[in-house]
């Protein structure tokens, strides 16, 4: 009888996380339209300047009440190292592991206020999700136009298009301090999808280099530091119905930054040397990851080390490693 009374308060406690985050979504999302429609109707900069900071106070305020939201009714023990290297006023591309859509809340939780409101590119097609998708235009999420490998060999004209796209996309950001958010797994892990790729790491799958310099060659000019973030589950991930019902009690993450500098900037796509020294460079950043998440899953909670090893640094263009781990690679298709 208490095994099910608990499960009924349970999904009592889940069904009211999710209908605040619901009815908060859709708060929110008003002004966000309004906001969004002056600016595009005012072509004044100076007033264009004040609607985006208006459009991300909304935003930031969305993120709090969800936060405070997982405060009252999650009950999760929260370890983070290294949000005291960040700031509010920089350009940042942040890089995580995906394993659950429970990764968006936490990133969201992790870095309300330490750092620009988190952005992702995002397909054109997800402009018609109902509500989110209208407010992600207005937020000035980068939309991307990706052309299929089939589709470009029969209109090669159209190569770089899409690239060129996203960049215009991104002119935006110049002015105002902006934070891109990019999973190199390219989908959230499973024990099926691991096995499948044969993937050499323990905790991860393969990462995407092709994603993320697609990200770096878009608007690489406009960011000033690269942030890695380990994120961890020693209970498992579960899914958002686990999180909003509280059964997801402990997590724990690992922040490290590093300046994005010239050598990072290439042609992936074109450029052969640069491809495979940007391989190199993935690699041993996600070597370093699954040891990160090997430390970080140990139960009982583990001392988080105050001084995390260094990113690895740009490698000088060189053939890939022999003993690097294979990854997938991507285009902008």
């Amino acid at each position: 009888m208490q095994n099910n009374r608990r499960s009924l308060f349970s999904n009592l406690r889940g069904a009211t996380v999710l209908s605040i985050l619901a009815l908060n979504t859709v708060f929110w999302a008003v002004p966000i339209y309004l906001t969004a429609l002056l600016k595009l109707f005012v072509p004044v900069r100076s007033f264009r300047k004040l609607c985006d900071g208006a459009l991300n106070g909304c935003a930031n305020a969305w993120v709090g009440v969800n936060n405070l939201n997982q405060r009252i009714f999650c009950n999760i023990r929260w370890h983070v190292q290294g949000l005291e290297t960040l700031q509010r006023k920089d350009w940042y591309l942040v890089v995580a592991n995906h394993q659950s859509w429970v990764d968006i809340p936490v990133l969201q939780n992790v870095f309300h206020r330490k750092i620009p409101f988190l952005k992702f590119f995002l397909k054109q097609e997800l402009f018609w999700v109902p509500v989110l998708g209208q407010a992600w235009w207005a937020l000035d999420f980068p939309f991307m136009k990706r052309y299929s490998r089939g589709f470009l060999e029969k209109h090669p004209h159209l190569k770089g298009r899409d690239l060129e796209i996203t960049r215009r996309a991104c002119e935006k950001f110049k002015t105002l301090p902006v934070s891109v958010i990019n999973f190199l797994e390219g989908t959230r892990f499973t024990t099926a999808k691991h096995e499948k790729q044969n993937s050499p790491f323990k905790h991860l799958l393969k990462p995407r280099a092709g994603g993320i310099a697609f990200s770096l060659s878009s608007m690489g000019e406009h960011l000033n530091r690269f942030v890695d973030v380990t994120i961890a589950y020693p209970g498992g991930a579960g899914t958002i119905w686990d999180f909003a019902c509280g059964d997801i009690r402990d997590v724990r993450v690992q922040i490290r930054s590093l300046p994005i500098t010239p050598e990072m900037l290439g042609d992936y796509f074109n450029d052969e040397r640069f491809r495979q020294a940007f391989q190199n460079w993935v690699n041993a950043l996600w070597e370093q990851k699954d040891l990160c998440m090997e430390e970080l899953v140990s139960v009982p909670v583990p001392e988080l080390n105050p001084c995390p090893p260094a990113l690895p640094t740009f490698p000088d263009l060189r053939p890939i490693m022999e003993k690097s781990a294979p990854m997938e690679e991507t285009s902008p298709a």
